[in-house]
């Protein structure tokens, strides 16, 4: 096969042909396990179900459109980067359309739109790429540290207060008991402690735990070893989510009687000019910086760090990016966008491979093409206190990427980076305020026989 020269990488590679595709996209839907896929598929609901069904209820967002859209991005992402890249609402632009009542779903799409086609512009003109070599891995760990965090903190208030998403407000501390009790979601929380342990990988333990075939009566050790190889193999998320829909159900039955089948109507979005100049003020302007830091940046490091032998850069991740939203938004489907917080969520309840983000793309695809946006009534009556165990565990799984810092002058920068971006509310000024530090660091070093070429990158490889 013919090859040519890497422009990036300077490596020879093979040029794609028609059959090469194919293959490439058939190996990246490989199950490496049909129930860990399965299972890795649960892990990015607790953002993304408690963010479409707050925009649903308020803004009358079209939930039949945004799943069968979500589902389509979904299966292409998982196909063509072969990793569990997930699918999650743009969070910036669905808190400005929670919290203010004149920016309705005409901003909300204009708000997408325009920042699907900065990102586009950054991925196609190499830029994104430019940028993600530039940024010093202690300012992308700080950015983690702090998404993950804030999501722990968010499933805990979740666990917590019952939830008004619709208003985006607590409404009081949760009962013990009931079907969206306190008891139920630490009774969760519990039972994926203990089937997936802190997220270590369990393939060793697999390996080790194998059962023996010389016909002896085994020894109490290799019972128990049996037994936590067991364990291991449940699919936790699944069972949990499993849980959480008979409770739905059963919370509320009168939401079944009301089912609709059928997709929703497509339509084009009618975007008037006030609507544009809102959503790019109030919309793209604050979701620009964390969509290129976590959506972009933090994504394509995380998935380095999880899946070395993948290729996933960052300017095709920004192009993906811009693509699912210059399609989408124009026909009313919630702007979204990948997560660093998804990615690790999925990994954490076994996700490994493109095949685990594909199948949760198809149940989507069959729930927005069978019941349409009548799925809303299931979704409001889902227990709030297990999405919030969901998120807990995601969140944690993302924080914990932070934790390979070498020195103490990276764990520094992070610190900083994560303080600022959690008090301030805002990722761009965590980033803008690591990199400030990054450089006064820097400088302080530069006399130390140190030349100018590597004065930025000494602690950014």
């Amino acid at each position: 096969m013919e090859q040519n020269p890497d422009p990036e990488t300077g490596h020879r590679s093979s040029i794609s042909t028609p059959l090469h595709v194919v293959q490439k996209v058939k190996q990246n839907l490989v199950f490496r396990s049909k129930w860990a896929e399965l299972n890795g598929a649960m892990g990015d609901l607790g953002t993304y179900i408690p963010i479409v069904l707050a925009l649903t209820l308020a803004k009358n967002l079209d939930l039949g459109t945004t799943l069968i859209f979500t589902g389509i991005y979904n299966f292409v992402t998982g196909a063509i980067y072969g990793v569990p890249m997930p699918v999650q609402p743009m969070k910036s632009i669905a808190a400005e359309a929670i919290s203010n009542p004149s920016f309705g779903i005409p901003e909300v799409m204009a708000a997408g739109i325009c920042t699907a086609g900065i990102l586009f512009l950054l991925g196609v003109t190499g830029l994104m790429q430019l940028v993600y070599k530039l940024i010093p891995i202690s300012v992308v760990r700080g950015i983690q540290l702090a998404q993950g965090l804030s999501f722990a903190m968010t499933a805990v208030k979740y666990i917590r207060n019952v939830q008004n998403f619709s208003k985006s407000k607590s409404a009081g501390e949760r009962h013990w008991l009931g079907l969206d009790g306190l008891l139920l979601a630490l009774i969760c929380a519990c039972f994926i402690i203990i089937v997936n342990g802190s997220g270590d990988d369990n393939d060793d333990r697999e390996t080790a735990c194998e059962i023996d075939d010389s016909g002896r009566r085994a020894s109490p050790t290799t019972r128990r070893r049996k037994l936590r190889k067991l364990i291991a193999s449940l699919p936790s998320a699944v069972i949990i989510f499993l849980l959480g829909v008979v409770l739905a159900i059963i919370r509320g039955p009168k939401a079944v009687k009301g089912f609709k089948f059928g997709p929703s109507s497509i339509d084009v979005v009618k975007i008037s000019k006030h609507a544009w100049k809102e959503g790019f003020i109030k919309g793209t302007i604050p979701q620009l910086p964390l969509s290129i830091l976590n959506s972009v940046i933090a994504v394509c490091k995380l998935s380095t760090d999880l899946f070395p032998d993948k290729d996933v850069s960052a300017s095709s991740v920004s192009i993906t990016v811009g693509l699912m939203n210059l399609i989408g938004c124009w026909f009313g489907a919630m702007p979204c966008c990948h997560g660093a917080g998804g990615l690790a969520g999925q990994y954490k309840f076994g996700g490994r491979t493109g095949a685990c983000v594909a199948l949760l793309g198809v149940a989507k695809l069959v729930l927005g093409l069978v019941l349409g946006s009548s799925f809303v009534k299931i979704l409001d009556q889902f227990p709030v206190g297990v999405l919030g165990v969901l998120l807990l565990f995601a969140g944690i799984e993302l924080a914990m990427c932070s934790r390979d810092m070498n020195s103490k002058e990276e764990s520094f920068v992070m610190l900083i980076c994560t303080a600022v971006s959690m008090v301030g509310s805002s990722a761009a000024l965590g980033f803008l305020c690591g990199i400030v530090v990054h450089l006064l660091l820097r400088l302080r070093t530069l006399g130390d026989g140190q030349s100018l070429s590597s004065f930025w990158f000494a602690q950014n490889s």
